[in-house]
């Protein structure tokens, strides 16, 4: 094989690339600002003082001994949930985030994006919070669409990311061979 048949053919796979790229990129661009938008805010949700996630409260004690029962602090977040919002919100509980270092347990629930900190001595509610963060992660890994549709396996979520860590891999490969397969042409004349 000549040098001009060569060159032909590194052409023809450079073509077949920035092609594969563009259309990528057109049924991909939104979804991918999605994620590279809320991943940035994702990564400073610590530093955003308090507007994506809520300063984490101080319980009165560190002592796991001197807290009441998770069973008796259920039932007050629960309670507060029914009697004390605005509006009448769903008391099923999501998971708990127990800071022994902070003496507090965190309520989350499962269909609103409110949560509560609570006084793992006193049973105090310290905090009433609104969980921006995990509205940002929903949108970001497309589990959102799960929950708004009723979705329980959570299948559209691993589509999601499925195809969206697929478009990354494909423009990386396809970038990379845009940006170093002119050079090699070059080196090869």
């Amino acid at each position: 094989m000549d040098i001009q048949q060569r060159r032909q053919q590194q052409a023809k796979a450079i073509r077949g690339f920035r092609k594969v790229h563009r259309v990528s990129g057109i049924f991909l661009f939104a979804f991918l600002f999605l994620i590279g938008l809320s991943g940035i805010l994702l990564g400073w949700k610590k530093n955003s003082g308090g507007l994506i996630l809520s300063k984490t409260e101080k319980g009165v004690s560190t002592k796991p001994e001197d807290w009441l029962t998770i069973d008796s602090l259920y039932k007050k977040a629960s309670l507060y949930m029914q009697d004390s919002m605005a509006e009448k919100l769903d008391p099923t509980i999501d998971r708990l985030d127990i800071r022994p270092e902070k003496g507090i347990v965190k309520f989350t629930f499962k269909e609103h994006y409110y949560g509560l900190q609570i006084d793992a001595m006193t049973g105090k509610i310290l905090k009433v919070e609104r969980r921006n963060a995990d509205i940002i992660e929903q949108i970001h890994d497309g589990s959102m669409v799960d929950k708004y549709l009723g979705i329980k396996d959570g299948w559209f979520k691993l589509l999601y990311t499925t195809v969206m860590g697929l478009g990354l891999i494909t423009f990386t490969v396809t970038g990379f061979w845009l940006w170093y397969g002119p050079k090699r042409m070059k080196s090869s004349s």
